[in-house]
């Protein structure tokens, strides 16, 4: 006889959406601008609430004040649609507002795996589009047994099981975040002064504090940078920016917080433009790079810091450590060897000189043998 108080499972391969929003973005050609000027998540919340942008207009000076044009509805009716007209701010707060409104009638639980939109009412289509934005990815959904419903997620590689409505309440509740994070972080959004504040918590390794004084700069600097007065900034006020940017993309890494620490480190580089600061940044960035186990492409940014006049006992391990991971023996060695004579200490070294010394054995002796020590 079977067992009725096993779960029933569904996978939910079928119904998953991870990677939607980027996806859709390969097709529209203002994708990035509308992510720098929304914020990417808050244009990601309008395409689920199906709310359509047909025209913006930004004020340079106060983004929060830009004026967002739109429609509400499908493109088959656009003649039936009444236009609306928010500006940035209030737009932002319709959208959150349709996203957390709980719906009040209960949807039929699915029988079978090939109930697709049966599955995704229960759960919740929106549920579904808004998961992945935070790193989500949607595998199994269990209902009946002594546990209720339950679904179970990967979030950030880990497997989670939640109770599916504890499970909306956490994303409705990000939802809620993002917008209270940015009422707080308009406040004073590009303060300069916050700078040095940010310098000594970041040698006092207060990553959390970092964050707090500088993580609201990156998407208004963003946009400052294509303004006339963003791109006659005196060189002073670059370097202060670029620097701050580069303290808050390292603690973006120590976090944990990768790809933001690599976007972070992109704008301060649009603004150092060259010199130290630019060098400082490339290095960050190339560290980060590798951070994120992403050797091929943290090679550029490191030479772009030597270039830059980088200093080569801070550049040259880390260059040295993107070729041995892309068992470029040579070149990693070459690297090593200008670490040493820039000061580096061969006991910081030696495990990569190990490593390279195996990999290239008797060619590499030979060598040694034939070219007298520097």
């Amino acid at each position: 006889m079977p067992d009725d108080h096993r779960p029933r499972v569904f996978d939910l391969d079928a119904v998953r959406t991870d990677g939607w929003f980027e996806r859709i973005g390969e097709g529209i050609g203002s994708f990035q601008a509308l992510c720098e000027i929304l914020g990417e998540r808050f244009f990601a919340f309008s395409i689920i609430v199906g709310a359509r942008i047909t025209a913006l207009t930004v004020d340079r000076r106060n983004p929060d004040l830009s004026l967002v044009d739109f429609v509400v509805g499908v493109r088959e009716s656009d003649d039936n649609l009444e236009p609306q007209r928010l500006t940035l701010a209030d737009f932002r707060r319709r959208l959150v507002g349709a996203l957390l409104v709980e719906d009040d009638k209960e949807t039929a639980a699915p029988a079978r795996d090939t109930e697709i939109e049966v599955i995704q009412l229960y759960i919740g289509v929106r549920y579904l589009l808004l998961a992945p934005l935070y790193g989500y990815s949607l595998r199994r959904l269990a209902i009946g047994g002594p546990d209720g419903k339950r679904i179970v997620v990967l979030h950030d590689g880990i497997e989670e099981t939640h109770e599916l409505d504890a499970f909306r309440s956490r994303i409705r509740a990000l939802v809620r975040e993002e917008l209270e994070r940015l009422a707080s972080g308009s406040r004073s959004a590009i303060d300069l002064s916050k700078v040095a504040e940010a310098e000594v918590a970041s040698k006092n390794s207060e990553w959390g504090k970092v964050i707090q004084l500088l993580g609201s700069w990156p998407a208004p600097l963003a946009i400052f940078l294509r303004t006339p007065e963003g791109q006659s900034l005196s060189a002073e006020a670059r370097n202060l920016i670029s620097t701050g940017l580069g303290i808050l993309g390292s603690a973006c890494v120590a976090v944990g917080e990768l790809e933001q620490a690599e976007e972070v480190f992109r704008i301060g580089i649009q603004y150092a433009q060259e010199g130290a600061a630019a060098a400082d940044l490339f290095r960050r960035l190339g560290e980060a790079l590798l951070e994120s186990e992403r050797p091929g492409e943290a090679i550029g940014p490191l030479r772009r810091a030597l270039a830059f006049g980088g200093p080569a006992a801070a550049v040259m391990p880390a260059l040295a450590r993107a070729f041995l991971m892309r068992k470029k023996w040579v070149a990693a060695y070459a690297c090593l060897q200008g670490a040493l004579e820039a000061g580096v200490a061969q006991s910081a070294i030696s495990p990569e000189l190990e490593d390279v010394e195996s990999a290239l054995g008797g060619p590499l002796i030979g060598w040694k043998e034939l070219v007298p020590p520097r």
